[in-house]
């Protein structure tokens, strides 16, 4: 991934990052990603936020496995944080998951995590 790009890792093989681009998909997945979690809804950051398709199509052409998960920053549903432990079970890792800033990618892993304990 470039230098522009903060990635944090929220777990071994788990990274969390602020919005990306669908150019970024081919930088992710020569890291070494396998999948991506998208958090953030779209049109949230206004029209020149990429939206989900776009990173998709991007994402699948550069051979990661994609996921749309669109939460809101401040609440998180019992139904959204299980659907997130669900794709953490069934999608391969390394896995990279983003939405604005990367906190609420973060904060959705750890409930989804807290499920299982």
């Amino acid at each position: 991934m470039s230098d522009s790009v903060s990635l944090q890792p929220i777990a071994q093989d788990v990274y969390a990052a602020p919005q990306l681009s669908p150019e970024a998909m081919a930088a992710a997945a020569e890291a070494g990603f396998k999948a991506v979690i998208n958090n953030r809804p779209d049109m949230e950051g206004g029209p020149d936020q990429p939206t989900s398709a776009a990173i998709e199509a991007a994402a699948k052409a550069a051979g990661l496995e994609y996921a749309y998960l669109p939460v809101n920053g401040g609440y998180q549903s019992p139904e959204e944080i299980a659907r997130c432990a669900e794709l953490l079970k069934s999608l391969p890792r390394p896995l990279l998951m983003f939405c604005r800033s990367g906190a609420r990618s973060t904060k959705l892993y750890m409930q989804a995590q807290a499920l299982d304990d």
